[in-house]
């Protein structure tokens, strides 16, 4: 239905826009010259008709996206479109169980029953007739034992499988040889589209679930803290991406085996990078979770351009966990090498810089917070600044960890001058050079004592 009806809208623009093309050409070219078609005014067509194809597509995309709302979210298939927006920010089984009662059961009045295949035990089940009954449990590991493939697929009267949606009583989801059914009469009206979407998330979900489930479960035994540790790791970007005209470099020190820092790299398209880098207060298990919790947010966000809802969607995630003083100050910005800017939001991060060559030398311009802390306190309207960038820029994103280092007279390292030439004088090397010299800095600095926090840098610079 949604797909048909896309197919329709970009078909109609296409031919709007030949329709277009073919009056202009008839408008501006006379027949009498048709036969040695003159440059000009043909020329002047093409332009023309150009200008109506970016219409039609910019049209094209408005229906498509008004379509896409209407048929995902007012008609039935709206059930599962809110349970997939409700899944994204599920971070346990508890979590999940409490979407499906309040949606699948409450809302669509589904039945559902989540099995663990290989343990042939019963992970949920509504409290219904259908799915209490040993009868049903029986017949649906009979027909669906746990080598079956993973994918969807739907199930008839029977409980066995039919091949369109329109003969089902309803559709399961296999992963992981875990068994998701969801019994509901009206299944043919669901868009067939959602299906994959739900499936995808479900995968998602089963994986947040299983990486939450192991954090919990190591940070109970004091031996296992190196574990934990090796998992929170993880999450981390283990490679830098190759990205055009950009060349990237991270360090990652924690204090102790668990860090609250975190940061990533995520490419947008050929021109645009998303970067990020935090810090959540305090450290151990519940910074952890939180990190965790702040990496999946963004990651899972189908739109990595508009930071403004990346910011609300980490707000919301982190008060959901309800950890008693739990927050993070972050900055995200999206670098694009095409038209040569840096849009960010600085929550509260204290480090972010832009090192610039100029006909005096480097200089220095700080990228000034212009948000609050997320997760604790309610947040103002958002906004999003912008820096320009040139060949040759150094955007450097660094915790506190880095400025914050003291020396024996209890003197700051980032009110230091030395701070300020290390910068400069190491803002011409390659990424990764330009990290090494920071990091000699602070220890040199420090003078080789135990440090007192995490260190973490992410650093980009411009190839131009």
């Amino acid at each position: 239905m949604l797909k048909t009806r896309k197919n329709f809208v970009r078909a109609a623009s296409h031919i709007f826009a030949a329709i277009a093309f073919s009056v202009l050409i008839m408008l501006l070219v006379p027949p009498r010259t048709v036969t040695r078609l003159r440059s000009f005014p043909v020329i002047v067509a093409a332009v023309i008709f150009f200008l109506f194809e970016l219409i039609s597509r910019a049209a094209e995309r408005n229906i498509s996206a008004g379509i896409e709302r209407k048929i995902l979210y007012e008609g039935p298939t709206s059930f599962l479109s809110t349970f997939i927006d409700r899944l994204r920010f599920c971070y346990s089984l508890e979590d999940f169980y409490t979407a499906i009662s309040q949606i699948l059961e409450e809302a669509a009045d589904c039945s559902v029953l989540y099995v663990d295949s290989v343990k042939n035990y019963i992970l949920y089940n509504s409290p219904d007739r259908l799915t209490s009954s040993n009868e049903t449990t029986k017949k649906l590991a009979l027909n669906f034992p746990s080598a079956w493939p993973d994918g969807v697929f739907f199930m008839g009267n029977d409980f066995g499988v039919v091949t369109v949606s329109k003969n089902a009583r309803g559709f399961f989801l296999s992963s992981r040889q875990q068994h998701f059914f969801v019994f509901c009469r009206y299944t043919r009206l669901f868009d067939p589209v959602i299906y994959d979407r739900l499936y995808d998330e479900f995968v998602r979900f089963q994986s947040r679930a299983g990486i939450v489930s192991d954090l919990s479960e190591i940070a109970g035994l004091s031996s296992e803290w190196e574990q934990l540790a090796v998992t929170q790791k993880a999450f981390l970007p283990s490679v830098m991406p190759a990205v055009r005209r950009l060349k990237l470099a991270s360090y990652y020190r924690p204090l102790v085996n668990v860090s609250g820092d975190y940061f990533s790299v995520l490419p947008v398209d050929t021109s645009k990078t998303l970067v990020m880098l935090g810090d959540v207060s305090g450290k151990g298990l519940s910074a952890a979770l939180i990190m965790g919790l702040v990496m999946n947010t963004v990651k899972i966000m189908e739109d990595r351009e508009d930071l403004v809802p990346m910011i609300y969607a980490i707000d919301k995630a982190i008060k959901e966990m309800h950890l008693q003083d739990k927050y993070t100050v972050v900055f995200i910005g999206i670098i694009d090498t095409k038209t040569m800017k840096i849009r960010y939001i600085n929550a509260s991060m204290s480090d972010p810089l832009i090192i610039s060559r100029s006909p005096e030398g480097y200089r220095i311009k700080k990228l000034e917070s212009n948000c609050g802390v997320i997760g604790i306190i309610d947040l103002p309207e958002v906004k999003v600044s912008e820096q320009r960038l040139f060949r040759g820029d150094m955007i450097m994103m660094a915790t506190d960890g880095v400025s914050e280092v003291m020396d024996d007279s209890g003197t700051e390292l980032g009110d230091t001058q030395l701070y300020i030439d290390t910068l400069k004088k190491a803002a011409a090397k390659p990424p990764k050079m330009f990290i090494q010299d920071v990091v000699d800095m602070i220890l040199s600095y420090n003078g080789d004592k135990k440090l007192r926090d995490d260190v973490t840098m992410l650093v980009a610079k411009v190839d131009g």
